[in-house]
């Protein structure tokens, strides 16, 4: 009995992990594909992608994870609701580069999934 109530504890454990997978994996599909947001911020999300040279001021690297805008007030660069605001209204809505064009297409799932895979950049 011991063993089965381990093996639940650790499949329960799992699911969320494999859900936070499977959504980080569609947000890399948006990333690299609908939202080509690798054009600028690069395959790996270091700031360099093709188009990052003729670019100033240059893209955010996710893999630092500094973020420039608290679009929501809440103390803290970054959040979900920050890259929510950044992606669909763009950066020049915040006083950012014009560069970083809005997105008002990418919504729901879409964008949760999308802000799951740049959060999932940042370095340890």
């Amino acid at each position: 009995m011991k063993s089965f109530v381990l093996c639940a504890a650790l499949l329960a454990l799992s699911l969320p992990a494999r859900a936070d997978e499977a959504l980080i994996a569609k947000g890399k599909e948006i990333y690299n594909g609908k939202g080509a947001c690798m054009a600028c911020h690069g395959v790996e999300g270091k700031g360099d992608g093709a188009a990052a040279a003729a670019l100033n001021p240059k893209p955010r690297s996710f893999v630092i994870g500094e973020f420039l805008y608290d679009t929501d007030a809440d103390g803290t660069k970054g959040s979900a609701a920050d890259l929510s605001n950044i992606i669909n209204k763009g950066a020049a809505a915040f006083g950012g580069s014009m560069f970083m064009a809005a997105r008002p297409d990418i919504t729901g799932d879409e964008l949760a999934a999308l802000i799951a895979y740049v959060q999932s950049m940042k370095a340890p």
